[in-house]
């Protein structure tokens, strides 16, 4: 069987990598104690973690170079794979710090590129989890969709029977070096049928690759390094967080007739411009990259990178947060309505078939400050309950990564009832991170404010 490929973008997220510049999402989660006994045992979740592996064959995989960097690398079980090189208990039950020690570290690449640190005695008697997996292996709907594989539906759900699992061989130098030459091949009469595969139809292909146009001279158009945000980093993080009950949002959203990514953009907006302003700046307008989903609707589980961009102006400028809101709902629906995701795809695919070397330039010119001062991404997550061994999880909140000189991403995802917030910062351009939550929390309840006056007009 042929080795999986990464994809270009998958790729691109290794070539942005720095010692400084750490490619990893991830996410802070903290569960309840079981409601009829203690904890389970750091040993007992490793071991469901474990069994559960089967469920997720890319965890037990590691990168494979192709010889001379002649093509991408490709993903072969670890020969060498054990369990408790991934799953590591933390020194100490405080959660905030081990979620700013473990973000610090870069994965290592000789090994599957993913850890999970257990926090098994908080005080509360709960769990903390810490986890983390390369970029380049998952994007953040794939990070939600595999962490909740470790999870059940209901809290007394049977344990999986361990499995005895061993390594398929692969390929050989020799043979990762031909299917790479003959990979490159294929690759460029691929080119030829590109536009017709993109589009669905040849008749739809023009009009697809006149958007992809649009979208990379509107998207990739360049903007200004804004102090603070676009600093050069350090290796040290620090994840501030935010939880508010989720109908305040839906409440926000049902008022004015927005999405609830509309809402996050905008208290994120708020935030940003009440922090600023704190630090005696002068709020100005900041371009924030979306990640948006293209995953078909039966994706579910698919790994790797599926996504693609929407380039937003956040308004910190405008004071009053209703016509905040109102600008980006407008501003996200004509994009949308544009085509400007499917152009961005297109955009992506077409520099798939470019030579290698113009990949990496490619991928460091769109990573960079001049592009855009900043991330917000809003990842979906679970309605229902969800448990680990009997442990309710309560709340998780994202990481989203950054590239060079970016020095902060906020990432939203939501648990059952709960909006978690997830304010990932370098702890040295920005070590009031918890500031900024703080400023989060204040937009929030100046638009809950302006929802309950009688005599607004809807948006």
């Amino acid at each position: 069987m042929a080795a999986d490929r990464l994809t270009s973008l998958d790729a691109s997220f290794l070539d942005v990598e720095t010692t400084s510049a750490h490619m990893h999402v991830g996410w802070t989660a903290r569960f309840a104690p079981p409601r009829d006994g203690a904890a389970p045992s750091f040993e007992r979740l490793r071991d469901h973690i474990a069994c559960r592996l089967r469920r997720a064959p890319r965890y037990r995989q590691r990168l494979a170079e192709v010889p001379l960097g002649l093509n991408r690398p490709v993903w072969v079980d670890d020969e060498e794979f054990d369990v408790d090189r991934h799953v590591r208990r933390a020194p100490s039950d405080d959660l905030a710090e081990l979620a700013d020690t473990v973000m610090s570290t870069p994965l290592a690449r000789n090994r599957p590129l993913w850890e999970l640190w257990i926090a098994d005695r908080l005080e509360d008697g709960g769990l903390g989890v810490v986890g983390k997996a390369h970029h380049c292996m998952v994007d953040g709907i794939a990070a939600v969709e595999l962490a909740a594989l470790l999870l059940d539906p209901e809290p007394d759900s049977p344990p999986d029977e361990p499995e005895e699992w061993r390594p398929a061989s692969g390929p050989g130098a020799g043979e990762r070096l031909f299917a790479g030459l003959a990979d490159r091949v294929a690759q460029q009469f691929d080119l030829v049928a590109l536009p017709a595969k993109l589009a669905g139809s040849p008749r739809r292909a023009g009009g697809l690759l006149r958007r992809a146009g649009q979208a990379f001279v509107s998207s990739f158009a360049p903007t200004t390094p804004a102090r603070v945000l676009n600093e050069p980093l350090s290796p040290y993080r620090r994840l501030a967080t935010a939880v508010r009950p989720l109908e305040e949002l839906k409440q926000v959203k049902r008022r004015f007739g927005t999405t609830l990514n509309d809402v996050v953009l905008t208290v994120s907006t708020g935030a940003l411009a009440g922090y600023l302003d704190g630090r005696g700046q002068e709020p100005r307008r900041l371009k924030t990259m979306v990640p948006v989903n293209i995953r078909a609707d039966d994706g579910a589980g698919e790994l790797g990178n599926r996504i693609s961009f929407l380039f937003l102006d956040l308004p910190c400028d405008e004071r009053d947060p209703v016509r905040r809101l109102r600008e980006l709902h407008a501003a996200t629906k004509e994009r949308k309505e544009r085509g400007d995701p499917e152009g961005s795809e297109a955009v992506l695919e077409l520099i798939a078939h470019a030579p290698s070397s113009l990949q990496r330039v490619v991928s460091r010119l769109v990573a960079s400050p001049h592009t855009f001062n900043l991330v917000v991404s809003n990842i979906p997550g679970p309605p229902e309950p969800l448990y680990m061994l009997g442990c309710e999880l309560m709340e998780a909140y994202p990481v989203v990564p950054l590239a060079d000189r970016h020095t902060l991403s906020i990432g939203f995802t939501s648990v059952c009832d709960r909006a978690c917030f997830g304010l990932y910062a370098d702890r040295d351009a920005l070590p009031d991170a918890d500031d900024l939550a703080a400023h989060l929390e204040v937009a929030i309840e100046e638009l809950l404010d302006r929802s309950r006056e009688p005599d607004l007009a809807t948006v």
